[in-house]
């Protein structure tokens, strides 16, 4: 049973790594190629492929499923920390509509919490800090790569050519 269900959770992360690279490539954050889609099938292969030889590479030389899931847990708490002071920021935004609003110390406690849990102090491996620093060396690369690309071809991230005013509109 727990190898079915190891398996079901990396079967479901690596197609949600996939459309989350694929989403990003699509919102100009991530090199345009990791965006195309398979023409008869409509998947978004390029991702999937750049994922699996991620995911397998990971295997490869870390090999430590403790490591690598202590990453990913390192990783959704750092990402966690960062939405809930993205949720203290946005709230100082003023809409003309009415919006539910959490109490302020939510996500202020959340961002307490997670960036703890983040922190050396819990006994987290160190392997899990250099694996979570590559990845997101990766990430930062890419992104890097991505602006130059779009710089090249005259284009902001948003899709407008540079120097022209993007539109307000979606």
């Amino acid at each position: 049973i727990t190898m079915f269900a190891v398996a079901n959770s990396a079967l479901i992360n690596m197609l949600m790594a996939s459309r989350l690279v694929y989403g990003m490539a699509r919102q100009r954050v991530l090199p345009p190629i990791l965006g195309a889609v398979h023409g008869e099938r409509r998947t978004p292969w390029i991702a999937i492929l750049f994922t699996t030889v991620l995911a397998a590479a990971l295997i490869t030389i870390v090999g430590a499923v403790p490591d690598l899931g202590g990453t990913t847990a390192l990783l959704l708490l750092a990402v966690f920390t960062i939405v809930n002071v993205a949720v203290l920021i946005l709230r100082r935004d003023r809409v003309d509509h009415d919006h539910f609003t959490a109490p302020a110390f939510l996500p202020a406690l959340g961002a307490i919490c997670c960036a703890f849990l983040v922190g050396p102090w819990t006994g987290r491996d160190t392997v899990q800090y250099w694996i979570a620093g590559v990845l997101l060396a990766i990430g930062a690369a890419l992104w890097v790569a991505t602006y130059f690309y779009m710089r090249a071809r005259g284009e902001n991230f948003d899709g407008s050519s540079i120097g022209e005013v993007a539109s307000e509109e979606p």
